[in-house]
């Protein structure tokens, strides 16, 4: 699974953001092969020089997907209605998407302490 990840920074504003937000989902929500989509809003940056305060994520099959996504006349509208309500201030790029449950990995995973059974 590919997605496309936005990152919005800090904006000055977020109160006008927000009245403008669901015209943006309307446009994203509408390009071909999106599967699913998340919104977090980031409550305290622990570390780092990267002020986001928003991060969306727009998940697809496969790369070749995500890039016709942005590429059609819905990621097109979508991507100029982003730059306008946040004055550019975004990243945006491609993510290869991996994920599995804890509960999942721990059944595979050595106690602390042993050895990986591992023949080199």
């Amino acid at each position: 699974m590919h997605k496309v990840v936005i990152l919005i920074e800090e904006l000055d504003d977020w109160p006008k953001f927000e009245t403008q937000w669901p015209s943006f989902l309307h446009l994203a929500e509408a390009m071909p092969g999106v599967q699913q989509e998340a919104t977090s809003r980031v409550e305290h940056l622990l570390y780092g020089g990267c002020r986001v305060g928003q991060v969306h994520e727009l998940f697809f099959n496969s790369l070749g997907e995500a890039e016709s996504a942005m590429a059609s006349p819905q990621g097109l509208a979508a991507g100029r209605l982003l730059q306008q309500i946040t004055g550019g201030r975004i990243t945006i790029f491609f993510a290869d998407h991996k994920q599995d449950a804890i509960a999942n990995i721990q059944k595979f995973r050595q106690p602390l302490g042993q050895p990986d059974e591992r023949v080199d």
